[in-house]
């Protein structure tokens, strides 16, 4: 028998705004030595130095919440920032502490890696609810780490377009999926070196593509899960496109808005959702070789 509650409610999609603050990390992952490319480590720090307190603005004016992603290294070297974020009513949520992807690591590395992050903000006092791996690149035990440390969900995998939970050998957690199409990374990311991206979408053509993508998900019942990076999105024209997104989708009476850990807490009541397992397939060595 399903739960009396559904994890949408009485609206026809549920939209979560989500943050990446990933400052330099994504380029010091891809090799320390970018630490001293000076117009590089400038581009990154625009986000939580410039991009951030915009967004935050903005989200303040609209009255919407959101749920940010916030790399351990990030809260540890830029001490207050986590706490800027919850202070203003929003989530903050795990996000690795070096931005490696799990899948570059050993079991042991991630291991490592997520508990570091997490040292971090019990020491400055932040409540983690949920975890995004960086670059999305879970690893097989992910859903495991984030179970055992007793976090209420995952956001990095795309096994639907509505919530789901995830068996692990620690009990079960919400996934919250994600997809590319709404990623801003996927739309602006540009750098000579190292390659993050080469192309720089109008913001025009953005917003035209987010606002597809919720009446798609209106009409077929899904969580609208926007990731959004403040280095990119936090540039004028980008903020402003956020900021028509937002407009268009409060004006939608059958769309809410929810931080990914109080939408998580309803889904994992909802008896309706599917359970998954993840799991690697079975690969022939003969068909498919190193």
């Amino acid at each position: 028998m399903g739960s009396t509650q559904s994890w949408h409610g009485a609206a026809s999609a549920v939209v979560t705004l989500t943050f990446d603050v990933d400052a330099e990390t994504p380029i010091l992952a891809q090799g320390r030595g970018y630490a001293d490319h000076a117009m590089t480590m400038s581009h990154q720090a625009y986000g939580p130095e410039v991009g951030l307190p915009r967004i935050l603005a903005l989200l303040d004016e609209l009255a919407v919440p959101a749920t940010f992603f916030v790399p351990g290294w990030v809260a540890e070297h830029r001490p207050g920032l986590a706490a800027s974020i919850a202070e203003r009513g929003h989530e903050v949520a795990h996000h690795s502490y070096s931005h490696r992807p799990p899948t570059s690591m050993t079991a042991q590395e991630e291991r490592a890696d997520f508990e570091r992050a997490l040292a971090v903000f019990d020491k400055q006092g932040i409540e983690i609810l949920g975890h995004r791996a960086a670059l999305w690149e879970a690893s097989w035990q992910t859903a495991d780490l984030v179970a055992e440390y007793g976090l209420r969900y995952d956001s990095s995998l795309m096994g639907d377009d509505r919530p789901y939970q995830v068996e692990t050998a620690a009990g079960r957690i919400v996934e919250l999926p994600v997809h590319w199409s709404l990623d801003d990374w996927e739309q602006y990311a540009f750098l000579p070196a190292p390659h993050i991206g080469s192309v720089i979408e109008s913001p025009v053509k953005v917003l035209e593509l987010w606002r597809a993508e919720l009446d798609g998900m209106r009409h077929y019942g899904g969580l609208f899960n926007l990731c959004v990076h403040p280095f990119l999105s936090g540039r004028p024209g980008r903020a402003m496109a956020l900021r028509r997104f937002i407009e268009y989708a409060r004006g939608c009476s059958d769309v809410s808005f929810a931080r990914c850990g109080d939408l998580a807490k309803i889904a994992a009541a909802d008896g309706d959702l599917t359970v998954r397992r993840p799991r690697p397939p079975e690969v022939d060595p003969e068909v498919y070789p190193l």
